[in-house]
């Protein structure tokens, strides 16, 4: 593929990397600043695993996009690598 896409690829990684961390952060402050149990801290706690696990499953399928959707995931590595 191309730099570009590639580093676009990178970028949006950089950007869920940072967002799904602030995330979890936030959720820290809310346990540690709204009752156990509140409506607030489950629905946060919940929003924040949900947001990672989808952005997980979305940059996994990106970064197939990225390197050409090669035939297999071994490709994908030896791409990374070399």
């Amino acid at each position: 593929m191309t730099d570009a896409i590639m580093q676009a690829y990178k970028d949006v990684e950089t950007a869920i990397e940072r967002y799904t961390k602030l995330l979890q952060e936030h959720v820290v402050v809310l346990q540690n600043t709204e009752k156990p149990g509140s409506d607030k801290l489950v629905r946060m706690t919940h929003g924040s695993k949900a947001m990672r696990d989808s952005a997980m499953i979305y940059l996994s399928y990106a970064k197939y996009v990225a390197y050409g959707m090669p035939a297999s995931e071994e490709m994908v590595e030896d791409e990374i690598q070399g």
